[in-house]
């Protein structure tokens, strides 16, 4: 018997020593699992930051952009990012250096005019053809039904006729060649105000500071403005077509190509229709 207990005595302490060294690396793993849990949450539960996109736009864009940048971020997390102003002004602050990665212009000349500077990718597409439209204040009492002419007539000597600087912004020019086909040209020029851009040219007639003027169609029937202006839509026959084109910048990324794809889209261009814009041709 007691050579038997001999034999069994080191198969214990061993099973104890085996026992102790489980326990130590237990240990040793909860703590390892502890120091790390921190991190490991960390990186579980930060999410990558969204893409964002810069790019320079036309005034006359502020509603459809609005609208498609919106939808573009819910269906794809890419925030938009949007530098107003006259397309000339926006050009210009692009040869100057504005980190922009796409303009959209309000014509085609400006585009071109960066094309020569060869910043751009390629020579750009054509998204849209803008339209104009006659605008009085909400409460005016011209006759904005009888057309243009009937308007300007009826226009009191002091009268302020608005449009967006022809030197900058391509609606403006437009303008400047509705009044002049509909033989307003003399008139008006004594009588003109001038915006920076579509958007100010607007806000002169929606103020009352411009008894009457021109717009774009696209900002004529924004909720925000037709509750402060009545709009007649222009012959498209009284001006050149106006034409708009956008361009990638040399630099651009892959969010910034997929919006542009995507601004060609048929689902975008069906958002340019319903805001007053004709498809491109």
């Amino acid at each position: 018997m007691q050579k038997m207990h001999n034999q069994i005595l080191p198969c214990s302490m061993a099973t104890k020593t085996l026992g102790l060294r489980h326990k130590r690396l237990a240990a040793v793993a909860l703590l390892l699992v502890a120091s790390l849990s921190p991190w490991l949450a960390q990186a579980q539960t930060k999410a990558p930051a969204p893409a964002r996109i810069k790019i320079a736009a036309a005034s006359n864009l502020k509603f459809v952009l609005a609208d498609l940048a919106a939808q573009y971020k819910q269906e794809t997390g890419v925030q938009v990012e949007v530098n107003w102003g006259a397309s000339g002004n926006l050009a210009r602050q692009i040869v100057q250096g504005l980190p922009v990665e796409q303009f959209i212009s309000a014509d085609e000349a400006w585009v071109e005019e960066l094309v020569k500077t060869g910043r751009t990718v390629d020579a750009g597409q054509r998204y849209a053809m803008g339209r104009l439209a006659l605008i009085l204040p909400k409460n005016s009492a011209l006759p904005l039904s009888q057309g243009l002419a009937a308007v300007v007539r009826a226009m009191k000597p002091g009268d302020k006729f608005a449009i967006a600087n022809p030197a900058l912004a391509p609606y403006g020019v437009a303008s400047v060649e509705v009044l002049q086909r509909a033989g307003l040209g003399p008139w008006t020029a004594a009588n003109k105000v001038l915006g920076d851009n579509i958007g100010q040219a607007t806000q002169f007639v929606a103020s009352g500071a411009a008894q009457a003027g021109i717009t774009a169609l696209a900002w004529a029937q924004a909720p925000e403005i037709a509750q402060h202006v009545q709009a007649w839509p222009l012959p498209t026959a009284l001006h050149a077509p106006l034409h708009q084109r956008m361009v990638l910048l040399k630099g651009a990324g892959q969010a910034a190509t997929d919006w542009h794809r995507f601004l060609l889209s048929p689902s975008a261009q069906a958002v340019f229709v319903r805001h007053g814009y004709a498809l491109p041709q």
